[in-house]
Order: C-alpha cells, then structure tokens, then sequence
C-alpha cells in the first residue's frame, strides 16, 4: 500500500475547500419574481371608432386554488378590422401589470393562439407555436422588437 505525503492530501483538501466556497459575486442576479395577474381584459375596438366589444377573465385569488373565470364572450363582426389592447391587473395588490410591462417591454413579449381561418390578417394559427408566423403588433420595446399589448386583426 502506497502512503500518500501529507502534503498531497493537505493540497487536496485545500483545493476541494476553496472550490466549494467560491465568492457570492459570481452568482447572478435574481430574476424578477412572478407577478399575480388576476385581472385581464381585452378591448376590441374599430380603427374609425364605435362601440368598444370587451372581454374580461379573473382570477380572484390570483395564484390561489381558485380557477380562472372568462366573464365574457368574444364576438366580433366578420370583414372586420380591429385593434386589440390587453390590460393586465393586480387586484390584491391594487396594482396595473399593463403598467409594469409597458416600462419593462424588453422583457415580455405576447404570443397568441387562434383557430386556423378566424382571420384574414393575420392568417394562420399564431405565433405561439412558431415565434416568425405573422401577428400585427402596433408597439413594440426599445430595441424594435414586438410587445404585443397592442395589435391589430381582421376577422374573415
């Protein structure tokens, strides 16, 4: 059996020490924490005015056991073009999530999902599934890139 010189497992140790107690200014920064939305509405409005059509879900315990509530029906006229603005909504916290967004839109972008054929513009299914396929996004973040709280569709 070969013995190790002391000084070998002394510089072991030393290094398995000093590797396990790196400094703490390596470690990143944490990312923002989740916010509770528990209030969305979607505002549907035609670009030469007229009656607004809205849409509202809640969930009232925000990340509690309580399961979303969609308040409304979205019905839209067809051959139509509309601009949809989302809202977002705190309401524990009395708080807007729109707000919140709007000054951190670097960070957040909105995909969406629709039957196949529900609009003329844009066509498809959305861009949930594959970032590229065509939305109209009317704003977007400091940079060009799309946000998404406001965006225009016509129905077919």
């Amino acid at each position: 059996m070969k013995k190790f010189p002391f000084f070998v497992l002394l510089s072991l140790f030393t290094t398995l020490f000093m590797t396990a107690c790196e400094d703490d200014t390596d470690v990143p920064p944490a990312e923002n924490e989740e916010e509770i939305i528990t209030d969305v509405t979607l505002t549907f409005t035609t670009p030469g005015g007229g009656t607004a059509i809205t849409a509202t879900a809640k969930d009232s315990d925000g990340e509690g056991p309580n399961d979303l509530e969609v308040l409304d029906d979205i019905v839209l006229a067809n051959n139509t073009t509309y601009l949809l603005s989302i809202t977002m909504q705190n309401a524990i916290a009395n708080e807007s999530i729109t707000d919140e967004v709007e000054e951190e839109s670097d960070e957040h972008i909105f995909f969406f999902s629709w039957t196949d054929g529900l609009f003329s513009n844009p066509a498809g299914d959305g861009n949930i599934d594959n970032r590229p396929d065509a939305v109209v996004y009317n704003d977007q973040d400091d940079a060009g890139l799309p946000l998404g709280l406001e965006t225009t569709w016509t129905t077919g």
